[in-house]
C-alpha cells in the first residue's frame, strides 16, 4: 500500500474507532504501526488529521493532514514530503470520503522487546498522544 492508511476502520454508526497506521508518508507525525483514534463524524478544520477513502480506489483508506478548502473538496498532504500519494497525485477529495478526525495515536509495545523498568517507563511517557492540529499558517501545509 501507498502512503499510511488504517487497515481497519471503525463499525458503521460507531462514533470511534481504531485504525492501525501502514506505511510512512505521515511521519514524523505517525509512524508504520501506530495505532489511532478515529472520531468519525468529527468536526474537521484546516490542519486536522484525517481518515478518508483514497479518491481513485476507494475501498483503501488512507491518513492524511487536510490543508485547504477548494472547489471540489479538501486539498489533503502526508507529513512526509518525500512520500507520494496525495492530493498531489489525485487531487482535491471530495468531502463525503473524509470520514473522521484523528484525536489520538498509541504505539503498541514492540514484540520481543526487552522489558527493564526503564524500556517501560519510556513507553509508558510517550505510547498515547494526542494528534493535533497543526496552524495553517505552516509552511508545509501550504498547498503547491
Amino acid at each position: 500500500m501507498s502512503g499510511s492508511g488504517p487497515e481497519r476502520a471503525g463499525e458503521a454508526g460507531a462514533p470511534f474507532g481504531i485504525a492501525e497506521v501502514t506505511g510512512v508518508s505521515m511521519v514524523p507525525t505517525l509512524l508504520h504501526g501506530d495505532r489511532l483514534l478515529v472520531h468519525y463524524g468529527g468536526r474537521l478544520r484546516p490542519g486536522s488529521v484525517a481518515v478518508l477513502r483514497h479518491p481513485l480506489q476507494q475501498d483503501l483508506l488512507v491518513v492524511k493532514r487536510l490543508v485547504e478548502r477548494r472547489d471540489g473538496g479538501w486539498w489533503v498532504l502526508g507529513d512526509n514530503p518525500d512520500a507520494e500519494g496525495d492530493s498531489r497525485v489525485f487531487g482535491a477529495v471530495p468531502p463525503e470520503l473524509v470520514l473522521g478526525r484523528v484525536r489520538a495515536r498509541y504505539r503498541p509495545v514492540t514484540p520481543g522487546r526487552q522489558r527493564s523498568a526503564g524500556v517501560v517507563f519510556s513507553w509508558l511517557v510517550s505510547c498515547v498522544r494526542p494528534v493535533w492540529s497543526v496552524r495553517p499558517a505552516s509552511r508545509r501545509l501550504r498547498a503547491r
